[in-house]
């Protein structure tokens, strides 16, 4: 917003305010969204965060964006088991969803909890050497050359001297924006839509301790997250070869503990784990029901290790998936606030 002009007319702009569009249930069964004090949400600068996400401009050669390991059509995760970096290097985990990520209020993030924050987290794949392999002087340089960006800076932080901590604050303002809450199992809940019967068995065995005892780490039907935002060893591997949480802290008590994805979306976000390893939603039921594998970190919540899981029947199985797929928001992946700017 321009509102004065300085002693040598020059424009002086001051960022318009700009709130959350928060689905009326989230205020009703969950705290306030964490935004920063020192990051206020303002229409530009999510709007240059936005412009940002979609940019290749970050990446050391202009070849990859942000939005090429989250993209809008699978909830902002990325359909291969490993992104692609600008050296055609993978890297060793599935890009996790970005969504209802204001949310998160352990604050930490990353499938690893290394990033204390969204801002920190933002920092990482820029420099990372198998994602976008840059530095930040370099990306600073890069913008401030570029015809349009110092304005924009200019209109959303107040300074066209642009430096790695406004971009990743304008980054992480978009990203707070994307919220999914209006899936069939929302509707439902407002009274909106009917669950099918097989969708009605597969929520009952959900919050099944006997069944399938999904909700200790996913939540319950009352909140809107669909996951508790912390870490577990869900038993994937017998020995440990990727520590997790553990790398980070050093706690050997952690390693192999990796956070709780959110449920929602999950017909958008195969693949599935931190490593991508399960293709579809299939592999990973049956992987709960007959595949636990226990190691000295497992979650006490996986009691039924000994017996390679929960035992789920055929139609368990089958009732439980369509429970779980009436989490999904087909519009969250079309929304036009959430898309390429320049398309």
């Amino acid at each position: 917003m321009l509102v004065a002009c300085s002693s040598d007319d020059s424009p002086t702009y001051v960022p318009t305010p700009a709130a959350l569009n928060i689905p009326a249930f989230f205020d009703q069964s969950i705290p306030d969204p964490i935004i920063p004090t020192d990051n206020p949400l303002t229409e530009e600068g999510i709007a240059l965060g936005r412009q940002l996400f979609f940019d290749p401009i970050l990446s050391r050669d202009n070849s990859i964006a942000c939005a090429d390991c989250h993209r809008p059509e699978n909830a902002f995760s990325d359909p291969r088991q490993f992104s692609v970096g600008i050296t055609g290097d993978k890297g060793f985990r599935n890009s996790m969803p970005l969504q209802n990520l204001a949310w998160n209020f352990n604050l930490k993030f990353n499938w690893d909890g290394s990033a204390s924050s969204l801002e920190d987290q933002m920092f990482g794949p820029v420099v990372n050497p198998v994602e976008m392999d840059n530095t930040w002087p370099n990306v600073e340089r890069t913008l401030q050359d570029h015809p349009a960006y110092p304005l924009l800076f200019e209109q959303a932080f107040g300074n066209r001297n642009i430096d790695s901590t406004m971009v990743t604050k304008a980054l992480s303002q978009f990203v707070r924006t994307l919220i999914s809450g209006n899936s069939k199992f929302d509707r439902h809940l407002a009274g909106t839509a009917q669950l099918s019967e097989s969708e009605e068995r597969g929520l009952a065995l959900y919050q099944d301790e006997a069944g399938g005892d999904c909700f200790h780490c996913h939540g319950l039907p009352a909140t809107p997250l669909w996951t508790d935002n912390s870490f577990h060893n869900n038993g994937l591997d017998a020995v440990i070869t990727d520590r997790g949480l553990g790398e980070f802290s050093g706690d050997p008590r952690e390693f192999g503990l990796f956070r709780s994805p959110s449920l929602r979306n999950l017909a958008f976000t195969a693949p599935y784990m931190h490593d991508g390893r399960f293709a579809t939603l299939e592999e990973v039921i049956d992987f709960y029901s007959e595949g636990l594998q226990f190691s000295e970190t497992i979650d006490p919540l996986m009691k039924n290790v000994g017996q390679g899981g929960v035992q789920l029947t055929p139609e368990e199985k089958t009732d439980l998936i369509a429970f779980l797929l009436t989490l999904s928001e087909p519009e969250f992946t079309t929304n036009p606030a959430f898309q390429n700017p320049n398309q």
